[in-house]
């Protein structure tokens, strides 16, 4: 199950006993930049991105985007999986830590995706919406919507928590949705 916390400033995704603390990451950033030697208006120009986003990582405010992993750590000297875990690792922690980062990113990527595609729902229901004002179309569409988008949140959070209530919820929410949307076909 995916808990999201935050807690001073720090955000933290876990799942189980996984952890991908930010301040954690930026503090150990921040700690290899300065063995290299290097400033953070250096680290950023050598990466193409502003000293702010260095900034923003090293407070623990944001995670680099993913395309820039191997070239920080090059930069840094340290391997992506130790730059992901916040700390230095020995070489026979390395390969498990490993794969259980590129698992645990796998699935933190499908957490905001998912998260993309209900902002997205809801965007379009906030045009319907006005859409229907102006033109004084029945509420049934947005209903259909309304149920359509609760269809979606509820099955994207059976797939993370495995919870059947989930799933059932879901597919109730869609049965009213398909009936709403056929309700407004028929009745326009």
């Amino acid at each position: 199950m995916f808990h999201f916390l935050g807690v001073n400033s720090m955000i933290v995704l876990c799942k189980e006993d996984f952890v991908m603390d930010q301040i954690k990451i930026g503090k150990f950033i921040a700690e290899c930049r300065k063995k290299q030697n290097l400033t953070q208006e250096q680290l950023a120009g050598t990466l193409n991105i502003t000293k702010n986003a260095v900034s923003k990582w090293e407070r623990g405010l944001s995670l680099m985007d993913m395309s820039l992993l191997k070239p920080l750590s090059q930069i840094l000297g340290v391997s992506i999986t130790e730059i992901l875990n916040g700390e230095t690792l020995k070489e026979e922690e390395m390969m498990n830590k490993s794969e259980e980062t590129i698992v645990q990113l796998s699935e933190l990527y499908d957490l905001k995706s998912t998260r993309y595609g209900i902002i997205g729902m809801a965007l379009v229901f906030i045009l319907l919406v006005v859409i229907s004002a102006f033109k004084g179309f029945p509420i049934t569409g947005l209903t259909s919507l309304i149920c359509a988008y609760n269809a979606i949140a509820f099955f994207s959070k059976y797939r993370f928590e495995k919870d059947q209530t989930n799933l059932f919820t879901s597919v109730m929410f869609m049965i009213a949705s398909v009936s709403n949307f056929m309700a407004f076909i028929i009745n326009n």
